[in-house]
């Protein structure tokens, strides 16, 4: 679907990624490693930093558009934004990315996220911040953070559905596999095996160590086009076939207290609004991106995009089904588990990576990749295709 013709399917590609390295402590600051990932996407797609004319990011990105702008030398700005909810919002900033330029607001976007989540403060460790009023009814009654509100949604789910900690694990060892490959990673010399997961220590019960994801210091960016000024770029285009975001009706961050069901998360609704614009369907997909904050959430996500039927999220992980030649290869750079832990971006520019077919993890004759932000959180999601 061309731009201006009513949508946005198609009309706009990624041209340009970039990223710097990963690490559990960088020496820079959270500004310049945001210019570093932000030209390097620039190179990656031939264009000028002068041309850049909108730009999206996260609300938690401590880098705003007027320090970026003037230390990267961009043009004149007609658009830019900020997505909520950390996680996610990796997805959502290249949808309004693609919005802008499909409507043409803008002709050369940036998204990027920069982070120092290895060697900066835990967001939720601030007492200034601690209880806003979601907070009050989980915070006072020990679900501290992130990962033990997660532990409870994981254990409901072990409960109604007879998944196991086995399950978990080959989450884990699938993006740890991936990892393994790829040289960027954080965890590319370090395997993973089974009696490792299983005595590894409790971070919040059913949680272990290798079903939280990593801590990280780094930045990625990504750049975005109309397909046909794409088709004039350096590297070949990578098209936005679909885009989705989502915050269902009475939801509760991570807990999902006042829904009919905690375990049907925001990527059910993500993923109906995903796939009813998109020519494709679940099965066509060749490989998926799934954020990987913990283990669980993938499991969750395979059922909310429509890859297994409810409660079967555990079964489909069997026999590695999320390995290269699986039914479905899963987060093939190592995901927020193994390769960094950057807020999903990773996940994004691992997509592209696979349908130019440049991976370390390269799925063969890859054309279809479904990118998911945090599930869990108001969401987003991404179909792109070559």
């Amino acid at each position: 679907m061309a731009a201006g013709s009513g949508g946005l399917k198609d009309a706009t590609a990624i041209v340009g990624i970039g990223q710097t390295p990963f690490a559990k402590r960088l020496p820079e600051d959270e500004r310049t490693l945001a210019c570093r990932a932000v030209l390097a996407a620039l190179d990656d797609a031939g264009i000028a930093p002068g041309e850049v004319d909108a730009l999206a990011s996260y609300t938690m990105e401590e880098t705003d558009e007027v320090e970026l702008a003037k230390a990267c030398g961009f043009g004149d700005l007609t658009f830019f934004s900020k997505v909520g909810y950390g996680g996610g919002g990796s997805c959502a900033t290249v949808a309004h990315l693609a919005a802008a330029v499909a409507t043409g607001q803008a002709n050369v976007g940036v998204a990027w996220r920069s982070r120092k989540r290895g060697s900066g403060p835990r967001p939720w460790t601030s007492t200034a911040v601690q209880l806003p009023t979601p907070a009050q009814w989980t915070r006072p009654f020990g679900l501290l953070r992130p990962v033990d509100e997660i532990a409870m949604l994981a254990r409901r789910y072990l409960h109604e559905y007879g998944a196991t900690r086995d399950h978990l694990f080959n989450v884990a060892l699938a993006c740890r596999n991936r990892a393994n490959q790829n040289p960027a990673a954080i965890m590319y010399d370090r395997p993973l095996t089974r009696e490792m997961y299983m005595t590894s220590r409790w971070i919040s019960e059913p949680l272990c160590l290798f079903d939280n994801c990593l801590e990280t210091d780094g930045a990625l960016a990504c750049v975005v086009v109309s397909a046909e000024r794409a088709r004039d770029c350096r590297r070949k285009p990578v098209y936005v076939h679909s885009a989705a975001q989502s915050l269902p009706a009475q939801h509760h961050g991570m807990v999902n207290y006042w829904n009919d069901d905690p375990l049907t998360g925001p990527a059910w609704t993500a993923a109906r609004h995903l796939w009813k614009h998109s020519d494709l369907t679940p099965q066509d997909v060749d490989v998926a991106q799934i954020y990987d904050a913990f283990t669980p959430l993938v499991l969750l996500s395979l059922e909310g995009y429509g890859f297994c039927g409810r409660g079967e999220g555990g079964a489909f992980t069997e026999g590695g089904a999320l390995e290269i030649g699986g039914t479905l290869p899963v987060n093939t750079g190592g995901g927020g588990l193994s390769e960094a832990y950057v807020h999903g971006f990773n996940l994004v520019n691992e997509g592209v990576k696979q349908l130019r077919g440049t991976s370390t993890a390269q799925v063969p004759g890859a054309s279809s990749c479904l990118v998911t932000a945090g599930e869990g959180v108001p969401t987003s999601a991404l179909l792109l295709r070559s």
